[in-house]
């Protein structure tokens, strides 16, 4: 059984659900100046400060409590940055954000680049420090403890079926492409079920386990915790389940989930804990991908966009062609 939506919020109106795709339109046509360029830092560069004046152009108090990384790695757009045109009279707002999700991919013309933000009251959204975090997703309509991140994928798959009324053979398993994922992968390919491997860009995969048309029922696999909050603001908004837990390399990385209040580091994290109450989900497409199409550009200086926005307390999820003009 899926969690009743949260009541609307008084400080996240229907104004500022369309106003934050214009956020994200502004960084997706910025970095697709430079798909297939190459350069993966003057595409990240270019959607960070299209942001982050677009951010400056809304009447908000706006803190980003997921960046572009700590302030003396980051030098725009870092957690604990103050964004918005309304410092200290705008509505209170927590932003969760990755101007260019995908910048690998952008700078190869490769598929699923966004740009993305999550927005929510204050304190509804988890401040994950830049780590890995192990992840499990599933669209909605499945009963409420399908998934357990502390179970085998074998066993995870088996329930998912099981629930779904088909064999553990007819579900398809979409995770990242990577060297770390070798078990993961086999013990999948060992019970027979479908492997949708994806170079880059998680928070679209994520996302993929709630829309039929890209026959994605599970997304397994670890990935940036960043990510992690937007895939499951973006679920929270739509239904589903997720659950993440950070993953730590070294003594470093703990210490910089501590200075964020984090002293369970084993904790499970379920969806209500990443992004709670209301709040709205945000992505345009850079690239084309199996959720967006990527920024064209058309005779004449025009351009079109494609964004999808969602907000939990309403459950409505709209999706938005624009035309823009150089």
């Amino acid at each position: 059984m899926n969690e009743p939506l949260p009541p609307h919020s008084q400080v996240l109106d229907r104004v500022l659900v369309l106003e934050m795709v214009r956020v994200t339109e502004a960084a997706a046509i910025a970095a697709s100046h430079l798909i297939g360029r190459g350069d993966e830092k003057a595409a990240d560069h270019a959607a960070v400060e299209a942001m982050r004046k677009a951010f400056d152009e809304l009447y908000i108090d706006g803190t980003v409590v997921i960046g572009e990384g700590e302030r003396d790695e980051a030098p725009m757009l870092y957690i604990g940055e103050k964004v918005g045109g309304a410092p200290g009279k705008g509505p209170k707002i927590d932003i969760a954000l990755d101007p260019l999700e995908g910048t690998t991919i952008t700078a190869k013309a490769g598929p699923n680049a966004l740009a993305v933000l999550a927005a929510g009251e204050e304190g509804c959204l988890l401040n994950a420090p830049d780590v890995y975090m192990d992840k499990l997703a599933v669209g909605p309509g499945y009963p409420h403890g399908v998934i357990d991140l502390a179970k085998s994928p074998t066993e995870n798959v088996r329930s998912v079926a099981a629930a779904k009324g088909v064999k553990p053979e007819d579900i398809i398993v979409c995770v990242l492409d990577r060297p770390r994922h070798a078990e993961l992968i086999a013990e999948l390919r060992a019970i027979g079920c479908g492997i949708q491997l994806i170079p880059d860009g998680d928070v679209a995969g994520v996302i993929a386990v709630t829309d039929e048309n890209t026959t994605v029922d599970m997304y397994m696999g670890s990935g940036g915790a960043p990510e992690g909050v937007l895939a499951a603001a973006a679920l929270r908004c739509v239904g589903g389940q997720f659950q993440g837990r950070l993953l730590f390399r070294n003594d470093d990385e703990r210490a910089r989930a501590r200075k964020w209040g984090i002293e369970d580091l084993n904790k499970i994290y379920q969806l209500e804990e990443l992004a709670k109450g209301d709040c709205i989900f945000a992505a345009t497409g850079v690239t084309s991908g199996s959720l967006l199409q990527g920024v064209k550009h058309l005779k004449g200086g025009k351009m079109t966009t494609d964004s999808v926005v969602m907000r939990a307390s309403s459950g409505t999820v709209r999706w938005i062609r624009g035309e823009h003009h150089e």
